[in-house]
């Protein structure tokens, strides 16, 4: 994933904004999807996030050498202590986070998922409180609130909808589905809040950052594998085990995804952000009912405009400083 930027947006949309904007939306939205399709269950975790971000580091390594004719100037620039500062920690805990959402994607319907997945802007406002201390305005507690109810609901929707139909242990679901979706969404608060911070002191472009952080994830990774389950699997079974063609698809597409997060953070805001995951929801729900057949469950048609409503009021009440706005 690219950095988290608190620069504001400009004032108008122009047209390679509203590109990105479009395309991280169709992205975010079938992501899910597309994973649940092409990645089959006998496919180890970790081989598809290692592939990931190699895929991001070429990509974006190409994308800084056509911006500057080469890498040996940024070469002269770059420092190991600026780069595990600025990217280090937020890349190891992205690299779990990504990880737990694999894990969670086999276990949620589409929808469920990318509703959960949502509060990562919760524990991104609580952990930019605690690093940045940038406060929250009333309305936007009351989002975050909102978000909350959501969580529950769904919480507890998709284990009953799971354990009523199809024979799946609703505790399969809850600790390999709910759980492992809701801690990457703490981690995500917290690698965004660290994201924010290190973009404000280092500077760092948004194609800088995800290079770097997708190397030091995937060193992290390469040494988890030592001792982790899917290390003895990688082993005994090989690297691309259960692998065809097709899961090259969503391996790519969520490092775009990653890359076009930063982009559209960086040049619109957290404002149009919002609005893209807003719409990215929408997009999953007529994408799962398109192509699975399944309308959306009660809990989450009661979930989803609440969501949409705490997302919305969060990014369009933003904290007013009370001297500032006297003045």
């Amino acid at each position: 994933m690219a950095t988290a930027n608190g620069a504001k947006g400009p004032s108008r949309m122009g047209p390679k904004v509203l590109f990105y904007s479009i395309l991280l939306t169709l992205q975010y939205g079938a992501q899910p999807l597309i994973s649940k399709r092409c990645i089959g269950k006998e496919v180890i975790v970790t081989s598809s996030v290692l592939t990931c971000e190699v895929v991001k580091v070429v990509i974006c390594a190409l994308i800084l050498m056509a911006r500057d004719g080469s890498l040996k100037k940024l070469a002269k620039e770059w420092t190991l202590m600026g780069s595990l500062t600025a990217s280090g920690l937020p890349a190891a805990i992205y690299a779990l986070q990504n990880s737990l959402l694999q894990i969670s994607y086999r276990s949620l319907d589409s929808l469920t998922f990318s509703i959960l997945n949502q509060t990562k802007i919760f524990f991104t406002a609580f952990f930019t409180f605690i690093i940045l201390r940038q406060k929250q305005s009333v309305q936007q507690i009351g989002a975050l609130c909102l978000l909350i109810m959501a969580a529950v609901l769904l919480s507890v929707g998709e284990g009953s909808n799971k354990s009523s139909s199809g024979g799946v242990n609703p505790e399969h679901v809850l600790f390999y589905g709910i759980i492992p979706v809701l801690l990457a969404s703490v981690l995500s608060g917290l690698a965004s809040s660290l994201c924010q911070w290190a973009s404000q002191v280092k500077k760092h472009s948004s194609y800088l950052m995800t290079l770097e952080m997708s190397i030091v994830g995937s060193l992290c990774l390469l040494v988890s594998t030592l001792k982790s389950p899917d290390g003895e699997a990688i082993k005994r079974h090989g690297f691309f085990h259960g692998w065809t063609a097709l899961t090259m698809v969503p391996v790519i597409s969520n490092a775009l995804g990653g890359i076009l997060v930063g982009l559209v953070t960086s040049h619109a805001g957290g404002v149009r952000k919002g609005f893209v995951i807003v719409s990215a929801l929408l997009v999953t729900a007529l994408l799962q009912f398109a192509f699975e057949g399944k309308p959306p469950s009660s809990y989450c048609l009661v979930a989803l405009p609440l969501v949409i409503s705490s997302i919305s009021l969060y990014q369009k009440y933003p904290y007013m400083d009370k001297k500032k706005k006297k003045v």
